[in-house]
């Protein structure tokens, strides 16, 4: 929305092409493609760490990786993090020990966002969750498929309303609804009196 000289209001469509991807559940079937793949690759990932005690019991897997993140190489190396704020940050983690909790958390998380992909469940949702965790990991230096399964979640974040088309989100989000446009099950009943 913009005002042009005269201070009138301008709104903007998006283009055809935008409108029929994001909003038009003809197109779910490409998003569920990608639901997929982003989905089990959050599932093997977790259920990998799963079984290593490094990650589940002890989170030395975890340290060792931010360890490695926060060091500072000797010139002409770049460090592995850009940003001195970020370093900060997973020092402090460090320092304070979270990756005892911290590893448990992340296991937990690429399980549960994997299936809530493959699932179609809040499918937005979890593809913020993915791809907050994948900023994350670009954020410590790992590029590896991070910036691909980023742009994956970004992809299906925009596409949210019809990208868990072919999922639970048919029949959970009319149900439940949106924080601005409540459900079934939240709409207040009408007063009778």
């Amino acid at each position: 929305m913009a005002t042009n000289a005269r201070n009138e209001v301008m709104m903007f469509s998006d283009p055809p092409v935008a409108r029929a991807l994001f909003g038009n559940p003809k197109w779910s079937w490409l998003w569920l493609i990608a639901r997929l793949y982003l989905g089990y690759t959050w599932i093997t990932s977790g259920w990998g760490k799963l079984s290593n005690p490094g990650w589940t019991q002890t989170g030395e897997a975890l340290k060792g990786f931010w360890e490695r993140a926060v060091a500072i190489p000797e010139a002409p190396a770049r460090p592995a993090i850009a940003f001195d704020w970020y370093r900060a940050f997973l020092q402090s983690l460090l320092d304070s020990g979270a990756y005892t909790w911290f590893a448990k958390l992340i296991v937990a998380s690429e399980i549960i966002i994997g299936i809530a992909l493959i699932l179609g469940i809040f499918t937005g949702a979890a593809a913020f969750a993915g791809g907050f965790m994948n900023w994350n990991f670009m954020m410590a230096g790992s590029a590896s498929v991070n910036p691909v399964l980023f742009t994956i979640s970004i992809l299906l974040i925009l596409a949210w309303k019809n990208a868990g088309w072919l999922g639970i989100d048919r029949w959970l989000l009319p149900m439940l609804g949106t924080p601005w446009q409540p459900g079934k099950v939240f709409k207040p009943e009408p007063s009778t009196e």
